[in-house]
Formats: structure tokens, sequence, C-alpha cells
């Protein structure tokens, strides 16, 4: 886990699936971004997670930083042959995802319900 001990992201399981829940409001901040980016590829590359959720609930801001972190996560997933998906997108970050084409590559679901169906 990180050195410095602050998880950034919460880690629940449902079933086989993982769910990981940003903690903060606002991911702006370059360690913090950093800090998110090592614990969420840990899921994968220590823990060897097979099925991911990340759900977007609690974030208000999101940096294109942190956009390289989640495109980053994405080839490490597609890497270990394991299967992403994001939701809980708030519209107004949705339209980031849109702009940059990035609601193409993720398999973007309204809320942790229907991300876990038929996973």
């Amino acid at each position: 886990m990180a050195s410095d001990g602050h998880r950034r992201i919460d880690v629940e399981e449902a079933g086989d699936v993982t769910i990981a829940r940003f903690v903060d409001k606002k991911i702006l901040d370059e360690t913090k971004i950093q800090i998110i980016g090592n614990q969420l590829f840990a899921l994968v590359d220590e823990d060897g997670r097979k099925k991911i959720v990340i759900d977007f609930t609690n974030v208000e801001y999101l940096s294109s930083a942190a956009l390289g972190k989640l495109i980053t996560m994405d080839k490490k997933v597609k890497e270990a042959r394991a299967k992403l998906r994001l939701c809980s997108i708030r519209p107004e970050i949705y339209e980031v995802f849109a702009i940059t084409k990035l609601n193409k590559l993720f398999s973007i679901h309204d809320d942790q319900e229907k991300a876990l169906e038929g996973f």
C-alpha cells in the first residue's frame, strides 16, 4: 500500500467483483492522483483482481492527470485480461469523458447496481 498510508480509495467486495470508490470529492492534487493511481494499479498488479468497478459517487472534480491514471488502469486491466467498469459519474464529469472520447474506451454505467449486472 502507499507508503504514506492514506487511502484515497475505499475497496469493497461484491461477490467476485472489486468495487473501488474514490474518497475525495476533488481529484486535482498531483500527490493525491499519484496515490490514487498506485492504489488502483495495485488492485490489478498486486492483488490480481479480475473484475473491477470504479465508483465515482463522491467525485465532483477530476483533473486531466486523473484521467491519465484511468487510461493507464484500463491498459493494465486489459493486459491482465481483467474487466473494468466505471459508474456513478456526474454529468459534468461525464462531459469530459465524452469530449475526450473516453466514454468509448470505458464501460460506463449509471450506478453501481447496473455496473455489477452481468459482470
